[in-house]
């Protein structure tokens, strides 16, 4: 199936180009005046920047590339590109950022930094601007999880989710550059610098995990909410032609397809043709109860299969009591 780009993904692409180019302003001039003044702080913003225009490229691609239609290779689609891209997009907070800003710590701890009172005015005006654009990103990216319904349900987009995490980290080391420069320079002390970096590394790092942990998550298949699944099973079990519902398996397979697997027992009497009619009307059910629900596959068995089959009778055998008939 073709899934061609929604009103949110559309939304989701411009904050995404926002950010983008916020970061990459952003990341020159933190570079330029870190290298200027000398300040590992800056230098540890300027790598973060960096990390974060490369992250939002991987998500770009995730937009574009978790659109495609399915295939005989991926009959599924390719739903979960979003949160490859979203790991990868985790690893480079990691890598890029987080463990350069260490290693700018301890650079500075170990050999020390100079820095002129100019060097200092033009950190700080590069770390204010940053400020302002970051925060203009930031509100940006909270306006579109605010027009998504807030908190849980705004951010079930990984990309958006991303961009968030970012833009929020992006603020606060800001903030500790800001605060490390501006000590070091009433001080004189380059420790404040270095702390400030360091702090900077392990804010990021928590960011990374907290992004790939879940990102990992998805990847390996997880299930539908909780809500959904109380819905489908809610469904399932107030049909009058199902005896019981024995298994209810649902995995996410991209941001809006959901795969719902279900065994469920027939009451006793129903004829083939009823079971396939029956099958028909019960997944449409589903499908409209859950939008995102998708892929959806019933292992239909007869109740009254296991009588009919102790008395010999060759219906025991059929599709309709076998279940081969379930899979849509």
């Amino acid at each position: 199936m073709n899934r061609k780009p929604n009103t949110s993904d559309r939304r989701t692409r411009l904050t995404v180009l926002v950010a983008l180019g916020a970061n990459l302003l952003i990341a020159v001039a933190k570079a330029v005046g870190g290298l200027l003044a000398g300040s590992p702080a800056l230098l540890s913003e300027a790598a973060h920047s960096v990390a974060d225009s490369m992250n939002e490229v991987f998500l770009l691609a995730a937009l574009r590339r978790s659109r495609r239609p399915a295939d005989h290779r991926h009959p599924f689609g390719y739903g979960k590109e979003r949160f490859f891209w979203s790991l990868l997009a985790a690893v480079g907070i990691f890598v890029m950022g987080g463990c350069f800003s260490f290693f700018q710590g301890v650079e500075a701890l170990r050999n020390g930094a100079e820095e002129s009172f100019h060097g200092y005015v033009a950190g700080l005006a590069v770390l204010g601007v940053a400020l302002l654009a970051e925060g203009a990103s930031l509100l940006r990216a909270l306006h579109q999880v605010r027009r998504q319904g807030g908190g849980a349900d705004g951010m079930r987009d990984p990309a958006l989710r991303t961009v968030v995490a970012e833009d929020g980290t992006a603020v606060i080391g800001v903030m500790f550059a800001i605060t490390g420069m501006v000590l070091h320079m009433v001080t004189g002390q380059v420790v404040w610098e270095a702390c400030a970096s360091l702090a900077i590394g392990v804010l990021l790092v928590c960011v990374a995990y907290w992004l790939g942990r879940d990102a990992r998550e998805q990847l390996i298949g997880r299930a539908a909410d909780e809500e959904a699944s109380r819905r489908i099973r809610t469904l399932l079990e107030a049909q009058p032609e199902i005896d019981s519902v024995e298994a209810l398996l649902t995995m996410q397979l991209g941001l809006d397809s959901t795969l719902v697997a279900a065994r469920i027992d027939l009451v006793p009497g129903l004829d083939s043709e009823e079971v396939e009619e029956i099958a028909v009307r019960i997944k449409r059910s589903v499908a409209h109860t859950v939008a995102e629900a998708d892929q959806i596959f019933l292992d239909v068995t007869d109740a009254g299969a296991p009588q009919d089959a102790a008395r010999g009778n060759v219906a025991a055998e059929s599709p309709a009591a076998t279940g081969e008939r379930g899979g849509a």
